[in-house]
């Protein structure tokens, strides 16, 4: 009973920790759009500024899709390990049907790695295309600014 035990402690703690990660992904994602929304971009001089501004939380958005497949993977090895010492702790009485259940189960921790890390990994692929627009977009105001500068200039020597 105590592997037991053990195994459903793995299983939680795996599948916790990425409904965990999953629930941060999804929050600052949420804060991103809406930042997004509201950036005033004349109100940058510096485009490292900006940048700054606009990639804040993305790095986190990142290790989460990039690793949450991992997580997973750790948890279907030590399911799987906790399955074989089973296997091996009840050697006279092994009933074919349980082992492959317990394999099988081990497997869902993969599969939610998977889960998290799919969407994660495609909010900061958009979110990352959304900053470069906006970069994009404040080049362009500071060309126009620069223009609209020259041009003022260029009125004031006659």
């Amino acid at each position: 009973m105590q592997i037991e035990h053990i195994k459903n402690i793995v299983d939680y703690g795996i599948i916790g920790l990425l409904i965990f990660l999953s629930m941060i992904t999804f929050a600052f994602a949420v804060e991103r759009i809406l930042f997004y929304r509201s950036v005033d971009l004349s109100h940058y001089r510096h485009k490292l500024a900006l940048e700054l501004d606009l990639t804040k939380r993305l790095g986190t958005i990142a290790t989460i899709g990039s690793n949450a497949p991992y997580i997973g993977l750790l948890g279907t090895v030590l399911a799987i390990i906790l399955t074989f010492y089973i296997i091996g702790d009840k050697q006279n009485d092994i009933d074919t049907g349980e082992i492959m259940k317990h394999l099988a189960l081990a497997l869902k921790a993969t599969a939610a790695g998977l889960v998290v890390a799919i969407p994660a990994t495609v909010i900061y692929n958009a979110l990352l295309s959304k900053v470069d627009r906006l970069i994009a977009r404040w080049e362009i105001l500071q060309d126009e600014k620069s223009e609209r500068g020259e041009y003022q200039e260029t009125r004031r020597d006659r």
